[in-house]
């Protein structure tokens, strides 16, 4: 059970770091010196660059069995950078130089966290639990922490929970020793694998906006004030948490491969009811919303490590990281798009959004269904 919650521990870790210092704090100092198109472009250059950086190490860990390794080097330069940005506070640029070295750290740090399920026998359960205690993780730092802290300290205190967080792993989690020789131009050409990526695309691309816009939605939708607010984020924060221990425990019992294909149900039905959600029954929604969330997050990860080569993980799992930063800005994009043509109707807008699970579950259930049957 210690290899067990050291893993999810650095989930709990990870969450924190990105929900105070990545979706907060960060940008709210940053944008004062910097127009925010400037910093979203620059932000988005981040993380195409993390994902070519993770082609290279991954295909390098694969090849040479150094998944921990790079685990353990890039937990340590995300929790380095936290100590460069308070140093540089003053100097916007500098800070701005920093704080991208740190998304190209952490997400290599992800990439081969994910990658360390492969020394886990009853995967599902342990990606679940993961999930599960990065719910707590964020709940923690929005209910207890943000309230607290301000730059530059909070880059210390959050930076030190963080490696805090995810020091057991490095004591009590095995390095995978799967090695084989990687061809990239290969997996490039892997047609069942892009368009499984591609159907992953479009159930984080509503998921992250969920996520992303839910505070907004309930004030205009519904006009909750802030406590109601907090309380049915908190639900869906209960809802990841219980989602997570419950996928996982399904995976483990039925096989990812039956459980996983689900979310495409389970996201059209939310999807769908949602506008129709009356004031009464917000907080069950968002319930739900954390369900669907937790099914996505525990299940994906676990499928690419199912069916795919042991030694290939770090490589294929680069994909995986790269769908839930695309989707964290073309999801918005669209979303925006469709207020617009509606005229800022949430309920139609939210409607509308069932385009991207309706889209993903035909490109999975026509197109990749062949390959499932193969594998």
């Amino acid at each position: 059970m210690l290899k067990k919650l050291s893993f999810a521990l650095f989930d709990s870790g990870e969450t924190i770091l990105g929900a105070l210092i990545f979706s907060t704090l960060f940008p709210l100092y940053i944008t004062k010196y910097v127009d925010p198109k400037i910093y979203s472009v620059v932000y988005g250059l981040a993380f195409f660059i993390s994902f070519l950086f993770a082609l290279f190490l991954g295909k390098l860990a694969d090849e040479k069995g150094l998944r921990k390794t790079f685990y353990v080097l890039f937990v340590g330069l995300t929790s380095a950078m936290s100590v460069f940005l308070w140093l540089v506070y003053e100097n916007p640029f500098y800070s701005l130089l920093f704080f991208v070295l740190m998304t190209i750290f952490h997400q290599q740090a992800f990439v081969f966290y994910n990658s360390l399920l492969l020394d886990f026998e009853r995967r599902g359960f342990v990606s679940g639990l993961g999930v599960a205690f990065g719910y707590v993780g964020s709940a923690v730092a929005l209910i207890f922490l943000a309230k607290y802290l301000q730059l530059p300290n909070a880059y210390i205190v959050v930076g030190f929970i963080f490696f805090v967080l995810a020091l057991p792993s490095f004591f009590f989690l095995e390095n995978p020793t799967q090695k084989a020789k990687v061809s990239l131009k290969e997996v490039f050409k892997d047609k069942g694998f892009l368009v499984l990526i591609i159907s992953i695309l479009s159930l984080t691309e509503v998921a992250n906006t969920v996520v992303a816009m839910m505070g907004i939605y309930l004030k205009e939708v519904y006009s909750l004030n802030q406590l109601d607010i907090y309380k049915t984020i908190g639900f869906s924060a209960v809802g990841g948490i219980f989602g997570g221990i419950f996928w996982g425990k399904l995976v483990d019992i039925f096989s990812v491969r039956k459980i996983f294909p689900f979310g495409f149900v389970l996201w059209i039905c939310f999807v769908l009811i949602l506008p129709f959600v009356p004031k009464s029954l917000v907080v069950f929604a968002g319930f739900l919303a954390g369900i669907s969330l937790a099914h996505l997050w525990t299940t994906s990860r676990v499928f690419v490590i199912d069916l795919f080569p042991d030694s290939q993980v770090s490589v294929r799992l680069s994909f995986l990281s790269l769908t839930e930063r695309v989707a964290s800005t073309t999801g918005l994009l669209v979303w925006s798009f469709f207020l617009y043509v509606t005229d800022n109707n949430f309920r139609v807008s939210a409607f509308l959004m069932v385009g991207f699970p309706i889209i993903g579950a035909f490109v999975f259930f026509v197109f990749f269904r062949r390959f499932i049957q193969k594998a």
